[in-house]
């Protein structure tokens, strides 16, 4: 999409600082921060966000989680605890219109969130 802050990120039209990337996924950290380790996991292709998946996407989105889980381990959040989260439409407090999922830890995460 032409106007899509994140497929213009994915696509190294506006600089952000990356962790990892591949085919299928493009890691950044994040520009507001809610946690000592707060990462962004963008799927490449442009879908508006879970309701909008199909099977075609199934195996990127088990990937999402396998990276993350990765990534975790490299940052040294894995063993007290991380969140993998993915905000779907405006009231659960997602502001950009392309799927990703934030990555959380460093830090005691309460429950309930938000």
């Amino acid at each position: 999409m032409d106007s899509c802050l994140f497929c213009k990120i994915v696509a190294g039209e506006i600089p952000a600082k990356q962790v990892y990337a591949d085919d299928d996924l493009v890691v950044i950290e994040d520009i507001n921060p809610v946690a000592p380790v707060h990462l962004l996991v963008i799927p490449r292709k442009h879908t508006v966000n879970c309701l909008d998946l199909t099977e075609d996407e199934d195996r990127v989105i088990g990937k999402v989680f396998r990276v993350a889980a990765r990534i975790a381990g490299e940052k040294g959040i894995a063993e007290p605890g991380f969140r993998v989260v993915s905000n779907n439409n405006a009231g659960a407090g997602q502001s950009v219109f392309h799927i990703h999922f934030h990555l959380l830890g460093g830090r005691n995460l309460t429950w309930p969130p938000g």
